[in-house]
């Protein structure tokens, strides 16, 4: 028999920022119901097939030893990854749905009206009411349309990568950006013969060019393929493997794959939605429109993480549930516009972590600059990259120098994702490059490093 519920506030999608505002929501009084899609996805993306597994595979993939058997290495990785995501899952559904005036719906969702979501079809239709609704669907991998690719029996999403306990014996990965490189050098450690195919004539075009090329020596390094330049003109299945064809320098080039990762972007996720009949505007990609704010074209619809078109991170989506918190509960003032200094982390080993301007960037906006870079592995002032073995890239900074104020940083290092936030918290409160550098860090620790670059200033 179908039903009908009646909610405060009504949560599409279990991904960061639609938990977060639920459980503040809840605990402040208001009826919630959270509807998601699959029971595979309770808490998002992030700790089931995002940020918590495959930082799972970085670590697994770096302790493996040479004599290792790769297989039996890789499929101990895996159920260690399921393990915990299956904890994670879990442990998201029942901190909700635990809660007196919480529900979790499992169930596609999509809008009858402005105020009013079905979940499921006759007698299981649930139908939930709500003055106020949260749009939180997260975005999905994009097959790029090149012959061949959807319709190969070895295409594999990151999903899978993070889930199928066989270690494909050849990855190629297309595209050199953040999430390809990320599994490049993951799989590559556990042992698989990775190739990676990036159009562009280098990797990381948003990166000044010595970062990018740190980031391909350590890769190649490695033993990763890399070529740049490649235009993939098709693919064919041969049985075991899959034939890629590419263009590089007017010649024509193939190499076999046991698995064909796409990396080329993500989609929000926004068909079978029904936005139309809610009256929700979206953009040519799919993406719900918002404001600073983050409401849509309907004011008590909000639009939260991935599929509001924004940049792509967990912690975006976090910060956006405090954006409309602000609307719900508080004063109101909290914008996407109060952003300033937000980090990304490209997790090779070692990991890439930037913020701000690159040297590139600041000098075509006509900034007086100074530059500090220094090898990893010419920082006296930090033992700790020798410690763990790791002495590989380099750290720069970008330093104004009318102001002394750091206006970007590029930090190839082991631990980088860490010290990257402190950087960023120093950019925020406009901490000076001198106050940085004369700082008291504890040793021996990467932040340390600090003390010792900043020493090395050139304009």
């Amino acid at each position: 028999m179908a039903t009908t519920i009646s909610a405060d506030v009504l949560v599409v999608g279990f991904g960061k920022g639609g938990k977060t505002a639920a459980h503040v929501l809840t605990d402040a009084g208001r009826r919630v119901v959270l509807i998601e899609q699959s029971a595979d996805m309770y808490g998002g993306t992030c700790p089931n097939v995002g940020c918590v597994p495959t930082k799972m595979l970085v670590h697994y993939s770096n302790a493996r030893r040479h004599d290792d058997d790769a297989q039996e290495f890789f499929a101990d990785s895996i159920a260690g990854v399921r393990d915990l995501t299956s904890a994670f899952r879990a442990g998201n559904f029942e901190a909700l749905d635990g809660k007196d005036t919480a529900t979790v719906i499992t169930g596609a969702a999509h809008f009858v009206d402005p105020h009013t979501v079905a979940v499921g079809e006759g007698e299981d239709r649930v139908t939930v009411t709500a003055p106020t609704i949260l749009v939180n669907t997260g975005s999905e991998p994009v097959v790029p349309p090149i012959p061949g690719l959807a319709e190969s029996s070895h295409l594999v999403s990151g999903t899978e990568l993070t889930r199928t306990a066989n270690l494909p014996e050849r990855l190629t990965v297309i595209g050199g950006g953040y999430l390809g490189l990320e599994f490049a050098s993951i799989y590559r450690h556990f042992g698989t013969h990775v190739t990676v195919l990036e159009s562009a004539e280098r990797l990381l075009p948003r990166e000044d060019e010595d970062i990018a090329a740190a980031v391909a020596e350590i890769l190649l390094g490695d033993g990763v393929d890399v070529i740049t330049g490649a235009r993939i003109t098709r693919i064919e299945d041969t049985g075991a493997t899959s034939t890629v064809h590419y263009e590089k320098d007017g010649g024509s080039h193939t190499v076999e794959a046991s698995a064909l990762l796409p990396a080329t972007g993500r989609r929000p996720v926004t068909a079978g939605l029904r936005l139309d009949a809610a009256g929700v505007h979206t953009g040519p990609n799919g993406a719900v429109e918002v404001d600073e704010y983050l409401r849509t074209s309907q004011p008590h619809i909000f639009a939260l993480g991935d599929v509001n078109g924004g940049p792509q991170f967990t912690y975006i989506s976090l910060d956006d549930a405090r954006i409309v918190l602000d609307q719900l509960m508080g004063d109101g003032k909290r914008t996407t516009a109060d952003r300033v200094a937000v980090p990304h982390t490209l997790f090779v080993t070692p990991p890439l972590a930037t913020v701000g301007l690159t040297e590139h960037e600041a000098r075509a906006a006509g900034r007086n600059i100074k530059v500090s870079r220094e090898k990893v592995a010419d920082i006296i002032a930090m033992p700790r990259a020798y410690t763990v073995e790791e002495t590989r890239g380099v750290m720069k900074f970008i330093v104004d120098a009318d102001t002394d104020l750091v206006l970007g940083a590029a930090l190839l290092s082991i631990d980088a994702q860490e010290i990257i936030n402190t950087v960023a918290l120093a950019m925020r409160h406009d901490i000076t490059a001198t106050e940085l550098r004369d700082s008291i860090y504890t040793h021996p620790s990467s932040t340390e490093a600090i003390n010792e670059v900043f020493d090395k200033i050139v304009a």
